[in-house]
């Protein structure tokens, strides 16, 4: 059983930043895929931004310029980096990995309140 946990979250003022970051229990190099989303009060979950084993990305067009995933210094992390934010940003984020074979794996998320 894979587990994913998330830190970084917190509250920050509108245009501000923060780094989140996904620790896996296993080397992110087994996975075909890992990512973001995020699910806002009322609203489905939607995605954030992919980072694929080849290292492509790809982002929701509302955080395109403004967030980049990233593979961690260590082996089993994926990072994001959120910059100037916006309170439409506010959200509990989550991270997930698929893996070739095709099981998906989520955290349990880290809460990210953007408000002044």
């Amino acid at each position: 059983q894979v587990q994913l946990v998330e830190s970084g979250g917190g509250l920050v003022q509108p245009g501000g930043s923060l780094r989140l970051s996904c620790a896996a229990s296993r080397t992110i190099f087994s996975f075909r895929v890992m990512g973001w989303y995020r699910q806002a009060p009322g609203k489905q979950r939607e995605l954030v931004a992919t980072i694929a084993l080849g290292g492509g990305t790809d982002y929701a067009d509302s955080v395109k310029g403004r967030f980049t995933i990233s593979r961690g210094n260590a082996k089993n992390t994926v990072d994001l980096q959120i910059n100037t934010l916006k309170p439409e940003d506010t959200a509990i984020y989550y991270c997930n990995a698929i893996e070739w074979s095709g099981p998906n794996y989520w955290g349990q998320g880290t809460q990210v309140t953007v408000s002044s």
